[in-house]
């Protein structure tokens, strides 16, 4: 008798083995979907499908317990995989963790979708401002503030700028989410990019070249801030650079506060404008060499040391530079010069185009009390030669 053999598999064995590849195994940390089926003093039961049944009880219960109580029978909620199968068969959920994990995916489609959100602050530091977002902590830059909410405090002190800080806590403000790092639990919204995009749509109007009115609305170290008058919304900055044409070592020798100004628009980028006050100041340096040539001797005044020489007031507008070379090194330099001193100086030469006068030391310090004892003696000498004079006269005369 022959028996007739086939490779091929029947119907039913290909559709078993079909199933059995589509089922993927479940393993910690994984997300599933489960429906709640029973609730228990100590335990809740979920129906995973083709995974069987999934439960939370002890420590994960009580973590969630809030949770479960909102829970309707037949309600679908994620949960996290704390065990794939324990001794009774179940598979151990997590529904705190998954809620944080929704939480966080939440977030991130809020800032894919860059939406702005309302949020109130609760606290303050240095730093910035805290807060919560859907009750994950978060945290919002100084740096991060609209330009409204900007502590300006002049000399940087971290008390001042905690005690202008203070005065948001308890207050909602619009943000919008800039970056979330799930893994250190990270969360850092800004108000300044809600703010920037109604600036941006104001700013269509202006363009560089414009001339503006406006308020000096803060002076910080690196320059002022300046409120357009038609536009208060809108904010630009003069850099201490484009104060003045002269170099100045603090913005407050040129502004302060709610000085009304009028600028000139020298950039705008990124919703953000920049601004010069020089740019409408005559440029002493356009006529520099109707006034001083090179080779010409002058007397200075020493305003500033640097690492790289010394800067010597020619005049209210124009400073001159000695380098440091010419003492061999910074000690040597500040040794021979005092500042504030007055001393004289050859120009070796002069750059219009880069707002540079070279300086070389002539002699040391010119002193008042030297002057005046020149005045003194020259008086003196006058004296004892006109008085022969009289005597000779009246000789005469006798």
């Amino acid at each position: 008798m022959t028996i007739v053999t086939t490779n091929k598999d029947s119907a039913l064995a290909q559709l078993l083995r079909t199933e059995a590849g589509n089922i993927k195994n479940l393993k910690p940390n994984d997300y599933i979907d489960g429906k709640l089926i029973a609730r228990q003093k100590r335990a809740a039961y979920f129906d995973l499908g083709q995974f069987g049944t999934g439960i939370v009880f002890g420590a994960e219960y009580n973590a969630a317990s809030d949770i479960i109580k909102k829970l309707a029978v037949d309600e679908t909620i994620s949960a996290k995989v704390i065990e794939e199968e324990n001794e009774d068969g179940y598979v151990e959920l997590s529904l705190a963790e998954a809620g944080r994990q929704k939480l966080w995916d939440d977030i991130k489609e809020i800032q894919d979708k860059d939406n702005p959100i309302v949020i109130h602050i609760t606290g303050a530091n240095s730093g910035g401002l805290l807060t919560e977002v859907g009750g994950m902590k978060a945290f919002l830059p100084v740096s991060q503030l609209s330009n409204e909410h900007y502590p300006r405090v002049p000399d940087g002190n971290k008390e001042k700028i905690l005690d202008e800080l203070k005065k948001l806590v308890d207050t909602d403000l619009e943000v919008k989410i800039i970056s979330n790092t799930q893994n250190t639990n990270k969360l850092i919204v800004s108000e300044r990019e809600v703010a920037d995009e109604d600036v941006k749509k104001r700013l269509d109007q202006y363009k560089v070249g414009d001339i503006i009115d406006g308020v000096i609305s803060g002076v910080a170290d690196f320059g002022a801030f300046v409120r357009f008058s038609e536009e208060p919304t809108v904010e630009g900055l003069i850099h201490i650079s484009e104060l003045d044409h002269k170099l100045i070592d603090d913005p407050k020798e040129i502004v302060k506060v709610d000085d009304q100004i009028r600028a000139k628009i020298v950039e705008v980028k990124d919703g953000r404008v920049s601004l010069s006050l020089k740019a409408l100041k005559a440029n002493p340096w356009d006529s520099i060499l109707g006034k001083y040539k090179e080779g010409q001797t002058i007397e200075g005044v020493v305003t500033k040391f640097n690492p790289f020489g010394a800067f010597v007031a020619l005049d209210e507008e124009i400073q001159g530079l000695i380098h440091v070379t010419e003492f061999g090194g910074i000690e040597e330099m500040k040794e021979s010069l005092e500042m504030g001193g007055k001393y004289k100086f050859r120009i070796e030469s002069i750059k219009p185009e880069e707002k540079r006068i070279i300086l070389k030391m002539l002699d040391s310090k010119i002193k008042e009390n030297d002057l005046i004892d020149s005045t003194d003696k020259s008086s003196d000498d006058t004296d004892d030669k006109e008085e022969p004079k009289v005597e000779e006269k009246e000789n005469q005369d006798n």
